[in-house]
């Protein structure tokens, strides 16, 4: 199985609206940019990539029939059977130059960079074989020397902007402008090019596939998610992109957009380890959340509305006509609306309005569904917590950004916001699964931030 995988396998809300007419190999007039804009319709769906593979395997291995299947099985990501069986066809500039990127995907780089030279002398003009010389020469001597990053970018960047007919305003020029800012460790500049690249075109795989990974080094966490879900739309997405997607929707809670990733690489390839811990570590995100959360919200709704109407100072005639409707909880109330309660006799708009402020006491109204009266007593428990720091208290766990180790403990334990993990001490904590000192001083550090502590402390 190649490192790539087909993004309709995952969630709905990942997998391309329209179904594409399915491209054919034997017919279709073959450029390199058929090739990227036929692996659309390759990837559509599992069946699809079936039938187009049965397709290309079953050709020839000689003649056109055989550059066919050989450039078919660069668009399935067979690199290696690709560059092997394109290598008698490289008299053809579309089979020389899809040789080439697959050289380049397989770290074969002063091999590419032979044939590339030999396609940017003969089209001095085309940015494609130029950038993927350039790109090539660069790869191989970081692969050399990987503490040479200043002088290779200095020398990129010398190629790129002295290269003709504007090579540096195009998105291939941008993109490696991109690379050298990379190499000499100008993240923010990088970032930059990278983005100024991505407006001329959205769909440059390499471009968005450099620029997803920096901004999650830079810890631009929002970006960085937001171009690796345009890297969904564009197969076949490698791995990597998947995984590092899922890792970055649990920093952010997003825990079962988590396990979709980790999922189609799963179903992809079915002995990768690292993506069948990360699914199993996300399903049980999943249910931790689930069930903590709403059993907090379940126990709090019951001991409110057990609460007998007898608690409250009612008058003489609201409580006899509630005893004879055997109303005795606050429960029996909020399930009647005003109407019910008006048609019984001798009830009338005094007593309404006395029940009607008992249950505003609560966060409750007449009439008020299920879900709705756990939301809000959730709700009005927060705004009567006493004290200025009520707001600070009552953030969410997930505002802290926590890291995935950290929030899990905190989850464990029942807590939903701040407040909640302030009434636990480091002893604790550090009782937990998998809680260290690390985990215990990145948390110290987060609630210090907000002018808070760990109990005792």
């Amino acid at each position: 199985m190649t490192s790539e995988t087909t993004p309709t396998e995952t969630d709905p809300e990942f997998a391309p609206a329209p179904e594409l007419p399915a491209f054919d190999i034997e017919r279709e007039t073959l450029s390199f940019a058929t090739l990227e804009q036929g692996r659309t319709s390759v990837y559509a769906s599992p069946e699809a990539m079936h039938r187009f593979r049965t397709k290309v395997e079953a050709l020839p291995t000689t003649g056109e029939s055989g550059r066919r299947r050989a450039l078919g099985l660069w668009m399935l990501a067979e690199y290696t059977r690709a560059a092997q069986e394109l290598q008698p066809h490289e008299a053809d500039d579309t089979a020389a130059f899809t040789r080439a990127r697959a050289l380049l995907s397989l770290g074969r780089f002063e091999e590419a960079a032979k044939i590339f030279q030999r396609l940017s002398e003969k089209h001095p003009l085309e940015p494609r074989p130029r950038s993927g010389l350039l790109e090539a020469r660069l790869e191989a001597a970081l692969k050399k020397d990987p503490d040479s990053g200043t002088k290779a970018s200095e020398e990129l960047e010398a190629a790129v902007r002295s290269a003709p007919g504007g090579f540096a305003e195009t998105v291939e020029g941008l993109y490696l402008l991109a690379r050298a800012a990379e190499a000499r460790r100008s993240r923010e500049d990088a970032l930059d090019l990278y983005d100024s690249a991505r407006g001329i075109d959205p769909q440059h795989t390499p471009v968005l596939t450099r620029f997803a990974h920096l901004a999650e080094r830079a810890g631009h966490d929002e970006l960085a998610m937001q171009v690796y879900e345009q890297l969904l739309y564009l197969p076949p997405v490698d791995r990597s992109v998947l995984l590092n997607l899922g890792v970055l929707y649990e920093d952010h809670g997003r825990d079962a957009d988590a396990a979709s990733c980790y999922d189609v690489v799963v179903r992809n390839e079915g002995t990768n380890l690292r993506a069948r811990l990360y699914l199993a570590d996300a399903r049980a995100a999943i249910s931790m959340y689930y069930d903590e959360d709403m059993e907090k919200k379940e126990d709090r709704l019951n001991q409110i509305l057990r609460i007998p109407i007898t608690d409250f100072e009612l008058s003489v005639r609201a409580r006899n006509c509630l005893n004879k409707m055997q109303i005795t909880t606050l429960g029996d109330l909020v399930q009647k609306s005003e109407q019910e309660l008006l048609s019984y006799k001798n009830f009338g708009e005094t007593s309404l309005t006395e029940i009607k402020e008992i249950l505003h006491s609560k966060g409750l109204r007449l009439g008020m569904p299920r879900d709705e009266a756990v939301a809000s007593i959730e709700a009005h428990a927060r705004r009567m917590q006493s004290g200025d720091r009520s707001d600070v208290m009552n953030k969410p766990i997930l505002e802290l950004q926590l890291s995935i180790r950290a929030r899990r403990t905190v989850e464990t334990l029942g807590c939903l916001t701040v407040g909640d993990i302030t009434k636990h001490s480091a002893e604790e904590l550090l009782g937990m699964p998998n809680f260290g000192q690390t985990s215990l001083q990145e948390l110290r550090t987060k609630l210090a931030e907000l002018s808070l502590k760990l109990k005792g402390e």
